[in-house]
């Protein structure tokens, strides 16, 4: 199943929350997305009704083993994405991150596996 960027980019902040503090709260999600609390309240619910994640009211954001799943291929592509753009274009890594967060939700499953194969040389 695809994901709209917004919810990819969700997710991976949820992702990335709870592998470095071990937990996602809405206030650490917004800041980190630069969103409004409201915001992210309004897209948790619509990542809830997908089943991607567990929300109860004045606990931290959770990811159901279906979001984990989505939200660690998002993640990996990103990295595969900034290391190609270090690698290929020499680009720094503030750089290289900044593009890859933009490319990561449009690239196609071809020029992914291109990537994999040129960093593998």
């Amino acid at each position: 199943m695809e994901y709209n960027e917004s919810s990819e980019m969700y997710l991976e902040t949820i992702y990335i929350l709870e592998k470095e503090h071990g937990h996602a709260h809405v206030a650490d999600i917004a800041r980190d997305l630069k969103v409004t609390k409201p915001s992210v309240t309004k897209a948790m619910s619509h990542l809830e009704e997908e089943g991607l994640i567990n929300n109860e009211s004045y606990r931290p954001v959770t990811l159901t083993e279906k979001g984990k799943a989505v939200s660690e291929k998002i993640y990996r592509k990103h990295n595969l994405i900034t290391r190609f753009l270090e690698k290929s274009l020499d680009l720094s890594p503030g750089e290289a991150v900044a593009n890859a967060c933009r490319m990561e939700h449009v690239i196609t499953e071809n020029m992914l596996n291109a990537i994999k194969q040129y960093l593998n040389k």
